[in-house]
């Protein structure tokens, strides 16, 4: 299995994260902004990241490929069973990936991916006014559903944390990290996930890479 993209998108970084969890073992082919084999472009038309290939099977969104693999090793079920917490669990993965993700798009985008990829001057003030306005609102609604046992569904990994704390790590790159003071209960919930295998080699990875920036 390939998956096509680059982990710097918290959606590659998520489909990653949950094979991994899935112990499924797939193998990252650098894609995307233009770039990328044939095979990336059957898989994602309109060339968003991550593709996905599976022998002839082709197919792209993270959703989509996560759902694929869910349904081809169903264990362990990392989407749940139970018909409340399955709808609770694809509730935060839409709250990770539109909802914070257009967040990140706002910050990480005109910090990051314009300057340093597009050779373009970002947005800083819509990014400014991003995390003084929205960023806060979107953390003070996670420190509120945090349960005592540090996963959102089930009291056990799910796809609601392995999608929620994707797209903090972009945030984190662009300046904009929780602030323990303020939602220490948040700052330690992303901060135990990303320490988890699936995501843990990655992240590092990317830190080191911004930190030599």
């Amino acid at each position: 299995m390939k998956v096509f993209g680059n982990t710097l998108s918290p959606f590659v970084r998520k489909t990653l994260a949950f094979a991994a969890e899935k112990g499924i073992e797939v193998e990252l082919v650098a894609a995307g902004m233009g770039q990328g084999p044939a095979e990336f472009k059957q898989a994602s038309p309109f060339g968003k990241m991550p593709g996905f290939q599976d022998g002839d099977f082709l197919i792209s969104d993270s959703t989509a490929i996560i759902t694929y693999l869910e349904a081809a090793k169903p264990e362990p079920n990392l989407i749940p069973l139970d018909p409340k917490n399955r709808a609770r669990a694809i509730w935060y993965e839409e709250y990770a990936d539109t909802i914070v993700g257009a967040l990140v798009g706002k910050v990480f985008f005109n910090r990051v991916v314009a300057p340093r990829f597009l050779g373009r001057d970002g947005d800083l003030a819509a990014a400014d006014e991003a995390q003084a306005v929205e960023f806060p609102k979107l953390v003070d609604y996670l420190e509120t559903v945090i349960p005592a046992s540090g996963f959102l569904v089930e009291d056990r990994i799910t796809l609601a944390d392995i999608a929620v704390a994707s797209p903090f790590v972009n945030l984190s790159h662009a300046g904009c990290p929780i602030d323990r003071a303020s939602h220490p209960k948040s700052a330690a919930y992303v901060e135990a996930i990303l320490a988890r295998p699936s995501y843990a080699a990655t992240v590092a990875k990317e830190r080191k890479l911004f930190a030599a920036a």
